[in-house]
């Protein structure tokens, strides 16, 4: 029987390092799935899905409310804002973050976190 590896997902509070950006990429190669605290301004990356990077913010103490999913293309710099965990009944009816400030600041923690310019 093969064994199954779990890819590391990396609760990241201040600059990504090289070594745990590379980690994150291992999932899916050349984008990574994130879930961004935007009240705490950190953000969880790495794994096949945005849920299970919600789950590691959870376990550190953030409140639901306050996580969005997005992917991040670090090579081309590019931030897609869709995700299951943004539907919202009465807040946000669709996959994408419909909510221009919300996309600011997720692109704001995002680029801060994880917008390194050169490795």
């Amino acid at each position: 029987m093969q064994s199954v590896r779990l890819m590391p997902i990396h609760l990241v509070q201040s600059q990504v390092t090289p070594a745990q950006l590379a980690e994150m990429l291992e999932e899916l190669g050349i984008y990574i799935k994130l879930a961004v605290d935007i009240e705490h301004q950190i953000l969880a990356g790495g794994g096949a899905t945005h849920y299970d990077c919600e789950q590691v913010l959870l376990d550190n103490g953030s409140v639901q409310t306050n996580i969005w999913g997005c992917d991040w293309t670090p090579l081309r710099r590019r931030i897609a804002y869709e995700s299951i965990i943004n539907i919202r009944p009465r807040l946000n009816n669709s996959m994408e973050i419909l909510d221009l400030r919300i996309r600011e600041q997720v692109d704001s923690i995002v680029l801060q976190l994880l917008g390194v310019e050169t490795w």
